[in-house]
């Protein structure tokens, strides 16, 4: 059984659970849901949420299952019930309420969430490390990380200090933010940060969110249960301007939820990096408590691969306790393969893409997006074309098939031709990488994991079989490269 087909089926199992919990009938036609209404300030109650980045439209995608949208679906953005779909980008991290229908196993989205996790100015990068600071926080860009097509140069390189952008994403246990998405921002967008408040003096009306320090005295609070801010509050802080000491001059401190008000049975799935550990049946996802049993299934890994920052997707009812007890836990494996490439041929009935003769599959997990001149939105394998440059993020699954299962697919304008992977073969003046050779000659230039130069003669004392390069040139035949450049990666 493929992913999607263990998704629908774990759907329909979850839904069927659900409804029996509730009374419904198991072969029974259930109503439409009614036309929701704006949420209450302490949260929402349903009988499905989901949690994660969008990996595309036609509905709302996330996770691998389809969310169907229609004119009764409140897409609050930012925190105003009157976006629309048109909103949102793949990439975004959303937060789904949903109706499950045991009769036709889809859901249908009653609510679609989305806050940024942060905006402000970069206030420096580290190259090394792909990080940012932003408002005093360290956002990590992955390869993973979508990029709007805004940037003139849509990658980490095409960030500029000073510059404000939009990170959306999900925080690790140390309060770095995985960044899932970036846009650029206009010279003057409020600033806003998600955060826990720590140290707060009542007094000075400061907080702190991570390392930044938060003066609340002219801001408006809205929506805190106590009418105050208390420690340990989930906020959005917004404002317009830092102070002389870099803190955030708030306008506005909203109080949230990070999840709804969930009742025994409701369905629950989350994306998100393990916040808290201290075994594989007592465990935070995003913040949310976890545990599992011997029923658990799990996917690209087992239980004892659970561990504190470990990315995964877990899936299922909430228990008598208000816990999630996971149904099926599926490991995120970290993409490690990067393709810049035309396409060879496409088989939209295997769901397959060929570049460089390197069969490319996508799945219900991989994000789409079109970065080209067409900006076909949402863009499907269908609309693609032989030619159509690539830009392709990926692992070799099954380990060493040659076969790549994408993450990330963007259509882009045409580019230099790369390829980042892992060499299965040396011969100097060529190399192998996933059944590509690299051809060097005089004109190519060498370098180091740090950028320096090195001559082709220690390039190749250097590189060996298992080391991973990045080659860039201009493609000769379908597996073959010409490279102008090529460099050790870490």
């Amino acid at each position: 059984m493929n992913s999607m087909a263990k998704k629908r089926a774990a759907l329909l199992l979850l839904a069927s659970s659900f409804l029996a919990a509730c009374g419904g009938g198991g072969s029974s036609t259930e109503p439409a849901p009614p036309a929701p209404t704006p949420p209450p300030q302490q949260g929402i109650t349903g009988n499905g949420i989901a949690v994660g980045p969008i990996t595309t439209f036609g509905s709302v995608v996330v996770n691998g299952i389809r969310y169907e949208t229609n004119a009764a679906t409140v897409f609050d953005i930012d925190g105003s019930p009157t976006g629309s779909e048109s909103d949102l980008r793949v990439g975004d991290t959303v937060q789904i309420v949903a109706e499950i229908d045991q009769g036709s196993g889809t859901a249908t989205a009653l609510e679609v969430i989305y806050d940024d996790a942060i905006t402000g100015p970069v206030d420096s990068k580290n190259d090394a490390a792909q990080t940012l600071s932003i408002l005093g926080q360290t956002v990590l860009i992955t390869a993973e990380t979508s990029f709007d097509d805004d940037f003139a140069d849509p990658s980490f390189e095409g960030i500029a200090i000073g510059q404000i952008v939009e990170v959306s994403g999900s925080p690790n246990s140390n309060g770095v933010i995985v960044a899932s998405r970036v846009e650029p921002e206009a010279s003057g967008t409020t600033l806003e940060l998600r955060g826990v408040v720590s140290s707060l003096d009542a007094v000075a009306q400061t907080f702190q969110l991570g390392t930044l320090v938060v003066d609340f005295s002219s801001a408006v609070l809205e929506e805190f249960p106590n009418g105050m801010i208390s420690d340990g509050d989930l906020v959005d802080a917004k404002g317009n301007s830092t102070g002389a000491n870099g803190e955030l001059i708030a306008t506005e401190i909203e109080f949230e939820d990070d999840f709804p008000d969930l009742v025994e049975d409701d369905f629950v799935e989350l994306e998100g990096f393990i916040t808290r550990f201290v075994s594989s049946t007592d465990f935070d996802v995003a913040g949310f408590p976890v545990t599992t049993n011997a029923q658990t299934e799990f996917e690209e890994g087992v239980a004892a691969d659970l561990a504190i920052d470990v990315l995964i997707e877990v899936e299922g009812l909430i228990n008598a306790n208000g816990v999630l007890l996971a149904q099926d836990i599926e490991f995120r494996i970290e993409s490690d393969i990067e393709i810049f490439a035309a396409v060879d041929s496409i088989d939209v009935a295997s769901n397959t893409v060929v570049v460089l003769g390197i069969p490319v599959i996508l799945d219900d997990l991989t994000k789409i997006e079109d970065n080209s001149d067409f900006e076909i939105d949402p863009l499907t394998l269908a609309d693609i074309n032989a030619g159509d440059f690539l830009e392709i993020v990926g692992n070799e699954n099954p380990l060493i098939s040659g076969q790549i299962e994408a993450a990330l697919v963007e259509r882009d304008d045409a580019d230099d031709t790369g390829i980042v992977g892992f060499v299965s073969a040396v011969s100097q003046p060529a190399l192998t990488v996933l059944g590509v050779t690299i051809e060097t000659d005089a004109n190519t230039e060498f370098t180091d994991s740090d950028d320096n130069e090195l001559t082709a003669a220690e390039f190749f004392a250097a590189v060996a079989v298992g080391s991973e390069i990045e080659a860039t040139g201009t493609e000769s035949s379908d597996t073959t490269l010409v490279a102008s450049e090529v460099s050790l990666e870490d």
